[in-house]
């Protein structure tokens, strides 16, 4: 006992954790030390030359707000509120460094000085975020804007107080469009980039113009060189998927999601009222006045739809939240829950809709185009990107979003045939064995459906047999069914687990009847007409085969059997482990609920051999998109008659197809490939994988 004493005695205590100073950090303290060198030597040079007692109040109060600062840091470990005041007077100090601008300071060494240690702190945190990013240290949150980002913005607009109330506001709508357009850039939205080079040009060569400064294009730089470095680079290097990136705006609760309408709206009247303006200039009245009239119509119809549109997707947004976090014991994620909702075809209708709204916001700010007039230009720099993330989220949502499936089970426990085809009741000793493991399938079936959001039509269970009327009438009423939305689903999902005829596949049903795979196309081909659904058929069957084959060779639709051979014929049962119906639906169902499991398909001693088959045409399946009809409907449900005009610009515009011909070419291709090189996992696309051993 003292001997163990004694050795714990001797061991070295493991080292706390603590913030190493690598390479990486220096690069990012070196740019922090020169930004506050440079600000401390600007501020002096400006109280120097001006003689201004407020710029060296101003400036001893940096220099105790950075005192405070530390202090804060080492003695009371309040890190969050140094780095806060921080960022809150560099956003400030850069700010009048910016607006107290004169040409006499253009000859001083020291602002010389300044100026480049400016540059210097720019080049040294681009460096130290390029570092970070090739070499993984960075760990990607999903955010909009984040804390420093928020004070440098406040610190950046109070700093423009110090001029006059309608050259402060301009600077402030400024300020609030560089955090738009950081949120655009974080989001990756479509247009992200476009919208960063509409800033940047019309920053540099208008706006300050407009408002009559000559600021400081290096302070200026530093600033949005500092803020912009990182949401630019973060478009290639971030890895966040589609509903990552979105989530601060998908989890938002109803009543913020319904109060940012608000500000969106004041915001736009605010841009309308700004842009019409331009008609008390009558140099031109011939172009303004016509153009104002009528674009500024389009303008307004536009803008009331974009505001019904996102009023309806926050009302779709609050039922799928709801039913998450119903069921959030599961796995489930939001952007399943979405998919199985139908929100794909809502965003993807939308999105021609916002971009209407964008379309008309770019024509009427070129119709009415004031170059002296900074709050307009300020104006149209928000709401260019606020559009632009409208337009990104239903784009990313109709483009990630899988499509809405329907699903029916028939599970009929008759496994011996007699010579003329009609099923036969089984011995009474196995009844009970055959009910378990139909049961069985029947529960995975649910569990799949249940996994990946499929809405079940029906799981039936016989054990008395059925006759094919029933099974027409059952399959004719599950392939008519549609979404609320009122368009078909994407896909329509078929399970059947029972006897089989062996040469041709075909289902034994009951009065000596069978259901052929060619009348279930019939069926198919019936209610699917002008519609590019897809059907999958998943069989449990000792003669899936025959099926597979057959529909390999068919053209026009879009159609798959999954299906499994088993490894020898079964005579009976309890005669050791043979492999029985209901095995490859158990561990289907696990490998398509269940990633971690690593199933080794094409493994030859399995006593089971999945195989798939699909049409001719499988490749060239996508999702549903909105036709004109669904188009036509969505817009009658929603908006009033006065904007059904739009309806048809929409669909012209919609429909053109500019890259055919590149689309033919991939779409060959794409044949070709899975035809000659099927993979041995095919993914539908709807969370549920076809397999082949």
């Amino acid at each position: 006992m003292d001997r163990e004493e004694e050795e714990e005695e001797l061991r070295v205590p493991a080292p706390k954790e603590v913030d190493k100073f690598t390479s990486l950090h220096c690069l990012g303290y070196l740019s922090s030390v020169s930004l506050f060198v440079a600000v401390c030597v600007g501020m002096y040079v400006r109280w120097e030359v001006t003689d201004e007692p407020m710029i060296l109040v101003i400036f001893s109060l940096g220099l105790f707000v950075l005192g405070i600062a530390s202090i804060l840091h080492y003695y009371f470990a309040m890190e969050n509120a140094s780095q806060s005041l921080l960022h809150l007077w560099f956003g400030f100090l850069l700010g009048l460094l910016c607006f107290l601008n004169s040409p006499i300071l253009g000859s001083n060494i020291k602002e010389l000085v300044a100026n480049y240690l400016l540059l210097a702190s720019v080049v040294m945190k681009a460096l130290w975020i390029v570092t970070e990013r090739l070499c993984s240290k960075i760990h990607y949150k999903p955010t909009l804007l984040t804390s420093a980002e928020l004070l440098e913005f406040l610190g950046f607009g109070i700093a423009s107080t110090s001029m006059h109330l309608h050259k402060s506001l301009a600077i402030m709508a400024l300020v609030v469009a560089l955090g738009a357009l950081i949120v655009d850039l974080r989001m990756k939205t479509l247009l992200a980039l476009l919208n960063l080079i509409s800033f940047a040009l019309v920053t540099s060569l208008i706006f300050f113009k407009a408002i009559g400064i000559t600021a400081n294009p290096f302070a200026l730089g530093c600033y949005l060189g500092r803020l912009l470095c990182e949401p630019v680079l973060d478009v290639y290097f971030s890895g966040l998927g589609p509903t990552e990136r979105w989530m601060p705006v998908l989890s938002l609760g109803k009543v913020w999601r319904s109060l940012s309408l608000f500000p969106l709206s004041v915001t736009e009247l605010a841009f309308f009222v700004l842009a019409a303006l331009k008609l008390g200039d009558l140099q031109m009245w011939y172009l303004v006045i016509p153009g104002f009239c009528l674009f500024g119509l389009f303008w307004a119809i536009c803008h009331v739809i974009l505001l019904i549109t996102i009023w309806g997707f926050h009302t779709k947004l609050s039922e799928c939240q709801k039913t998450w976090r119903a069921q959030r014991s599961s796995s489930r994620s939001l952007d399943q829950v979405m998919a199985s909702r139908g929100i794909r075809h809502f965003c993807l209708i939308s999105e021609r809709l916002v971009f209407f709204s964008l379309l008309s916001t770019v024509i009427l700010g070129a119709v009415l185009w004031q170059t002296s007039n900074g709050l307009f230009l300020g104006a149209l720099l928000v709401v260019l990107p606020l559009e632009s993330l409208t337009h990104g989220l239903f784009h990313e949502l109709g483009s990630c979003l899988g499509g809405t499936c329907v699903s029916y089970a028939l599970v009929i426990p008759t496994t011996y045939c007699s010579t003329g085809g009609q099923p036969t009741l089984l011995p009474p000793e196995l009844v009970e064995q055959l009910n378990l493991r139909s049961t069985g399938m029947l529960n995975n079936m649910q569990r799949l459906f249940s996994h990946h959001m499929i809405q079940p039509f029906g799981c039936d269970y016989t054990t008395s047999g059925v006759t094919l009327e029933a099974v027409l009438t059952k399959l004719r009423n599950f392939l008519e069914l549609r979404t609320a939305d009122g368009p078909r689903h994407d896909t329509y999902l078929i399970f059947y687990s029972g006897h089989t005829h062996k040469g041709s596949g075909a289902w034994a049903l009951a009065g000596g009847e069978s259901l052929h795979l060619a009348q279930i196309l019939e069926l198919w081909t019936e209610k699917n007409a002008d519609h590019c659904s897809r059907l999958i058929i998943v069989l449990d069957t000792e003669n899936s085969l025959p099926w597979i084959k057959e529909v390999r060779r068919m053209d026009g639709v879009y159609v798959a059997v999954q299906g499994a051979e088993l490894s020898a014929t079964m005579v009976d049962p309890e005669a050791g482990e043979m492999p029985m119906l209901g095995d490859f639906t158990a561990e289907w169902v696990d490998f398509n609920c269940n990633p971690t499991i690593d199933t080794q398909w094409s493994d030859r001693g399995r006593t089971g051999t999945a195989m798939y088959g699909v049409s001719k045409r499988w490749s060239d399946y996508t999702l549903h998109l909105p036709t004109g009809s669904d188009v036509a409907k969505h817009w009658k449900t929603h908006f009033p008659k006065a904007t059904y005009p739009l309806v048809y610009l929409s669909n012209w515009c919609c429909g053109l197809n500019l890259f055919w011909v590149c689309s033919v070419c991939l779409r060959c291709f794409r044949r070709y490939k899975l035809t000659w090189f099927p993979p041995a996992v095919l993914d539908t696309g709807q969370g549920i994988k076809l397999v082949h051993s």
